[in-house]
């Protein structure tokens, strides 16, 4: 088993640069099918989840090859020409929840979809009634049984739907379904994340024609004359915010480079509350100098442009060192504190009842071992490893490389002390 060995008490120094967003380019990778022509991501980052979907588009019968820009940037070519089949691996499809994705282009494309109920993070249930209810408005016929999902739709056809959450996936699910529709398709009620604003772009560079994402209503009119495109990812928000904790957490200085400060907005409005000093730095830079002393605030996670419940448990380490108490209510997801017990283990005083976290600040936490259950309770321990005294082991690296690239790397570069080691399971 790998983990993560972290050895605290550096404040971190230095200059950042972001990947681009997972959740962006997951839910292009499957617009993909939606194309019988080459398609181009650029500034892909190599992580798990990445990994998973390429392989998956692979088994469906789509080509991926994997190469860098002019610029260096690491790229993506998936030419799905030769897409063969409708049923997506079981065995792929329990390792990404993401993967629900693949019903809205595979049912554009070919008509048709088979696939397993997700798997993913263990933060609590994440239904995807509201992915099927609105392929069913588009005229998909759904039979579930044995685990699996059948869809079929002898033609989909536009209209209005009104989801009763601003789910992303939903939207992002609709709207890739909806792109080869005839007529015109509105949701209403639509997630506004930033990643939604980046899928957008990305279908309507292979020639979709959609406005509207990034507001509460988005209209799409059906085509069929889609070509191929090349498109560059948005900088990834949460690789952000957790950098800017990060600098916060040990009272260090970061220049944070390919970021977009309008995503992070709600974050920083927090960090600040927090005692740190946030500017922008010119050319997509922002310039983050964590406080001498933590203070304690309040938050509660909401849908974007709410504070985003990707960063809460990163904020509930730095929390953790406040001076004072701090409340984070959850809105979003029912087991997000998996963190806290394992926060516990380091000095922090948590208590958590329902979707409520008391934390009381402590003066310092101590190195132990710990373990993540999930990409962001992850984060949160490395980063609490970080302003801990002595050493931290992560345990539960492959939850971790889901969706930060090389992150022991870029820590190092920034003077923090982590590697990658090989531990038992005891």
């Amino acid at each position: 088993m790998e983990a993560y060995e972290v050895t605290g008490g550096a404040k971190i120094r230095g200059t950042v640069r972001i990947s681009g967003a997972k959740n962006a380019v997951l839910p292009m990778l499957a617009a993909t099918l939606l194309v019988d022509r080459p398609c181009e991501i650029i500034d892909a980052p190599d992580l798990r989840d990445v990994t998973v979907m390429t392989q998956i588009l692979e088994r469906l019968g789509a080509k991926v090859s994997i190469g860098k820009d002019q610029d260096g940037k690491r790229t993506l070519v998936v030419d799905a020409r030769g897409l063969q089949t409708h049923e997506v691996p079981e065995s792929l499809m329990r390792q990404m929840r993401s993967s629900i994705f693949l019903m809205g282009p595979l049912l554009g494309r070919l008509g048709k979809v088979r696939v397993s109920y997700p798997g993913g993070c263990a933060i609590g249930p994440r239904p995807i009634d509201l992915h099927l209810s609105s392929l069913c408005a588009l005229g998909v016929a759904i039979e579930e049984r044995g685990g699996y999902i059948n869809a079929r739709t002898n033609g989909l056809l536009g209209t209005e739907i009104h989801l009763d959450f601003p789910s992303v996936g939903a939207t992002e699910n609709t709207m890739m379904a909806a792109v080869t529709a005839k007529g015109t398709t509105i949701i209403r009620n639509a997630a506004k994340e930033p990643e939604i604003v980046d899928l957008q772009n990305f279908l309507n560079a292979v020639g979709a024609k959609i406005r509207g994402a990034g507001l509460d209503v988005i209209r799409i009119e059906g085509t069929q004359n889609l070509n191929g495109a090349k498109h560059q990812a948005i900088p990834d928000r949460i690789e952000t915010g957790t950098f800017m904790v990060a600098a916060c957490i040990t009272g260090g200085e970061v220049i944070i480079e390919n970021c977009i400060q309008e995503h992070v907005e709600a974050v920083i409005a927090k960090l600040q509350e927090v005692g740190a000093h946030i500017e922008e730095a010119g050319g997509h830079r922002i310039f983050v100098s964590g406080p001498s002393r933590i203070k304690a605030i309040d938050f509660k996670t909401l849908p974007y442009p709410g504070f985003p419940t990707d960063m809460q448990p990163q904020v509930m380490s730095l929390m953790s060192l406040a001076a004072g108490t701090s409340v984070i209510t959850e809105t979003i997801f029912e087991n997000r504190f998996n963190q806290a017990e394992e926060l516990r283990r380091m000095g922090a005083n948590i208590k958590t009842e329902g979707r409520t976290a008391v934390i009381k600040g402590v003066n310092r936490l101590s190195g132990a071992r710990v373990a993540a259950s999930d990409l962001r309770s992850g984060a949160a321990l490395v980063l609490a490893g970080l302003a801990a005294e002595g050493k931290t082991v992560v345990e539960g690296c492959h939850h971790i490389d889901r969706g930060y690239e090389e992150l022991e790397s870029k820590l190092n570069l920034l003077g923090a002390t982590v590697r990658r080691i090989t531990v038992n399971g005891s």
